[in-house]
């Protein structure tokens, strides 16, 4: 199983193709029922070379993080990524090479942090309200001073806790829990280098609790 969304049959589901352009399918249309469903490229019309990256189905006010791997970001809403045309539409400015990320932002929590993962195992934590609403799209603020050769590989919305995913010495799955100090040692500011994180040999993604 790829994922799971709670979601009501009136909400969209988003489908966010690797070169940064969102297309929207009513959850109604969806097939259901037992079976293999239907592919989702027969619901949309995704660009030659193009492949899908994340998939989101919320309601429209659901917040969404949305990043490219150069380090650039903003927080976007599930209803300014709803469109009517199957082509979709333009919505995440990105480089050449540069992978499309994407996190959401739990609605029932209250001083949310984002913390940013580097491929070279670098961690910044701040506070989410430095980010801008960006309706419209783009490519948003910096959210980390990424070194030469590095590139930021996974988000997450958190409050008190976090999760690194990764491997430790011999390649043997790993995850390190950053919480009260070490988690307070990758808090600054936005479009800090941020700090690397202790006891992985090598970084794969975040995660919070339950995920």
């Amino acid at each position: 199983l790829w994922g799971a969304f709670r979601c009501r049959s009136v909400d969209p589901l988003i489908v966010v193709g690797s070169n940064g352009r969102v297309y929207s399918v009513p959850v109604s249309t969806l097939p259901g029922g037992r079976g293999d469903g239907q592919p989702i490229t027969t619901m949309v019309e995704l660009e030659s070379g193009t492949q899908i990256a994340h998939y989101v189905a919320a309601a429209p006010a659901q917040r969404l993080v949305f990043a490219g791997s150069t380090g650039y970001g903003f927080i976007a809403q599930v209803g300014d990524l709803v469109g009517r045309q199957k082509a979709g539409k333009t919505f995440l400015a990105l480089d050449d090479g540069e992978t499309p990320l994407l996190a959401p932002v739990p609605g029932d929590a209250v001083a949310l942090q984002l913390g940013v993962l580097s491929a070279q195992g670098r961690l910044l934590s701040f506070p989410l309200d430095e980010l801008k609403h960006q309706p419209k799209g783009g490519k948003g603020l910096m959210l980390m001073d990424l070194e030469a050769k590095d590139s930021v590989v996974s988000l997450a919305c958190f409050t008190t806790q976090l999760r690194v995913l990764g491997s430790g010495r011999g390649g043997k799955p790993r995850d390190e829990v950053l919480k009260n100090q070490s988690l307070a040692a990758h808090a600054g500011k936005r479009a800090r280098k941020g700090k690397a994180v202790e006891g992985l040999q090598k970084v794969a993604r975040l995660a919070t609790d339950g995920a």
